[in-house]
């Protein structure tokens, strides 16, 4: 059985490399994987696509690679949050670009990649911006947008408990688009709380199989304490 657990930060992430196309997990401040965020913070990546549902908050997340310099574009659904201060003073000096993907779409568009699809046919957007561009195709007389899937070169995920096959389980609603986010990635680096025995997860409360997890790297629980200062 090939060993998935990483020892130390810097090996979880050996395999991530400027230009890559980075989907990370987290909703609002659920299930965020800071640790691994702050070890690509660490290794000065540059020109990273970074995919997520938000241009991050304060000082955190995805805000603090951008605040770091790693990311070159953001693909995202919500850009203009009131604490996304950092993505806003560097998308108006024309230092980060930016893609707007409705949420749905967004979701579909990564569970259309972890499916090894081409892309999926989706009636939202269609007459609007959204539809700039893209091609349209007609089922039983009705229109749809060819929305291509969006794969990614690696994944930083966070999970509450791993077993030794790279099997997870989240925690509440730290599972937002973690699962979908280690399916569609090529390479996937999972943060997790603890991990178990293997045999300890009972099958049925598996939410994301192994098979789609590369790496995981044991931290801890990720206190809200530790984010203090990092709203200002």
């Amino acid at each position: 059985m090939k060993n998935k657990k990483a020892e130390t930060l810097d090996d979880a992430l050996d395999r991530i490399s400027d230009g890559d196309t980075v989907l990370v997990g987290g909703f609002g401040l659920s299930g965020i994987p800071e640790k691994l965020i702050d070890g690509v913070c660490d290794r000065g990546l540059r020109n990273l696509t970074v995919v997520n549902n938000s241009s991050g908050a304060g000082r955190i997340g995805v805000a603090r690679m951008l605040e770091r310099g790693c990311v070159g574009k953001v693909i995202c659904s919500f850009p203009w949050g009131g604490a996304s201060a950092v993505f806003k003073e560097l998308y108006e000096a024309g230092k980060v670009d930016l893609e707007i993907v409705p949420q749905g779409i967004l979701a579909e568009r990564m569970r259309a990649a972890g499916a090894g699809l081409g892309g999926v046919l989706l009636p939202i957007g269609l007459g609007t911006e959204i539809a700039e561009g893209k091609a349209i195709h007609t089922v039983d007389g009705l229109e749809y947008l060819i929305e291509p899937a969006l794969p990614g070169d690696i994944a930083l995920v966070k999970a509450q408990k791993a077993d030794p096959r790279g099997n997870l389980i989240y925690r509440l609603a730290a599972r937002n688009m973690n699962p979908i986010m280690a399916m569609a990635a090529k390479y996937t680096i999972v943060e997790v709380d603890e991990d178990v025995a293997l045999g300890t997860l009972a099958p049925e409360n598996i939410m994301t199989p192994g098979v789609f997890v590369d790496r995981y790297l044991v931290t801890g629980r990720y206190r809200p304490e530790t984010w203090e200062g990092a709203w200002s």
